[in-house]
């Protein structure tokens, strides 16, 4: 009697134990529906524990053409002395435009990547910091002694470029011979005096770039078996990074080009960003390991400006320089959406959009400050700037 009892607890208890793993077995079947562990903080396919987590993503974003329309230089000389039209200062040639910064053309994709690693603790919690890096995006436009389809005067005045800069001292004279009215014994030479005046090619770049960075914290607030809400709270920073170059070459009657003949002018624009964030996200199990999440934030972000603006000499022999720095908030809105797919326990592949708002930060509205003796180009406010692309990336629960 003693031993049938025994067996028959034994028996009940195999029983149990088989009911316990075959539930976990259906436990941890991502294909089974409602299951909120496989709704979990990202990246991780073992919700149950705790553990360190990491994440790489190849991103490709496009932000808000920052800059503003100005013509950089048109076709033609200016008679400097007066010997040649009887005013100094007249323009000789068309005097169209050949160099603007509206031929950088279209905006561009900027490739990059995002690296992210954190904590998830046993009660849902976890603590992430994510940093974001897109390569820096080139435009680029040039003017040369050839006007379209060769079109000019008979005097060739519009094969030479000119651009309005005064006020530059003598290192910045060019050569004293640009044209045969320089040779000429009823002229003086020097007729067109200046780097920027009868010069022969121009080129202008413009370059952007974009770096996020944030470190917070994912709080689980409410959870059902297909769906969860979690908050979101840390600290953001962000960086638009702008520079805009322009290089001139006068070349001399002879076809020479001294580094003494160039000149070039840097105008960078740095915005670093720094600020809270807070805002709450959503996970919604779609079913064959499959879950679409949304997580929305908004910051007030302190932003510290700086101007920097300087023309230089082609043999770096001098320069002129400018810095200023401004401060003002920037507020900062984002939205990201994810589609996530866990193949194995512990390992998430993800795809998702990223669409990000700032407001209030400033941009080069004339790039160009052509007056040398005080470097003051006009900058202003942009009432919004966008940063949006698409990420692709895989996750490691450990």
């Amino acid at each position: 009697m003693r031993y049938s009892s025994i067996g028959r607890m034994l028996l009940v208890t195999a029983v149990a134990i088989s009911s316990s793993v075959t539930a976990r077995a259906q436990f941890d079947d991502y294909s089974v529906p409602g299951r909120p562990e496989i709704i979990a903080p990202i990246p991780t396919g073992n919700p149950s524990g705790n553990g360190f987590f990491v994440n790489s993503s190849f991103v490709i974003l496009t932000q808000t053409f920052a800059l503003g329309k100005q013509d950089i230089a048109v076709r033609g000389l200016l008679d400097s002395t007066g010997a040649l039209t009887g005013a100094p200062g007249t323009l000789i040639g068309s005097g169209r435009v050949a160099l603007s910064t509206e031929q950088f053309g279209r905006r561009s994709f900027q490739p990059g990547y995002n690296i992210g690693f954190g904590y998830k603790f046993d009660n849902g919690v976890a603590v992430y910091a994510n940093f974001t890096q897109t390569t820096r995006q080139k435009y680029s436009a040039g003017a040369s002694l050839v006007p379209p389809f060769f079109r000019g005067s008979a005097d060739l005045s519009d094969t030479f470029l000119t651009s309005p800069v005064f006020n530059f001292p003598p290192d910045y004279s060019g050569p004293d011979l640009k044209t045969t009215f320089d040779t000429n014994p009823a002229f003086t030479t020097g007729n067109f005096y200046g780097i920027w005046n009868g010069a022969s090619v121009m080129d202008i770049q413009f370059n952007q770039s974009f770096t996020q960075g944030e470190m917070g914290a994912r709080v689980p607030i409410f959870q059902t078996e297909y769906s969860r809400v979690y908050g979101l709270a840390g600290a953001r920073y962000a960086w638009f990074l702008e520079q805009f170059y322009w290089r001139t070459v006068s070349i001399d009657l002879i076809g020479r080009a001294f580094p003494s003949y160039a000149a070039e002018y840097k105008n960078t624009l740095s915005q670093r960003m720094y600020g809270p964030y807070l805002g709450c996200g959503h996970e919604i199990y779609l079913g064959k390991r499959l879950s679409f999440g949304l997580d929305l934030t908004g910051s007030a972000l302190m932003s510290i400006t700086k101007e920097r603006v300087k023309y230089e000499l082609g043999d770096h022999t001098t320069q002129a320089k400018r810095s200023r720095n401004e401060f003002n908030v920037v507020p900062n809105v984002n939205a990201d959406f994810n589609l996530m797919w866990y193949p194995i326990e512990g390992v998430q592949m993800r795809a998702g959009y990223t669409f990000q708002s700032y407001f209030n930060t400033r941009y080069m509205k004339e790039p160009v400050a052509f007056d040398f003796g005080a470097l003051d180009p006009a900058y202003s406010t942009r009432a919004y700037r966008f940063v949006s692309g698409v990420n692709f990336g895989v996750g490691f629960f450990f």
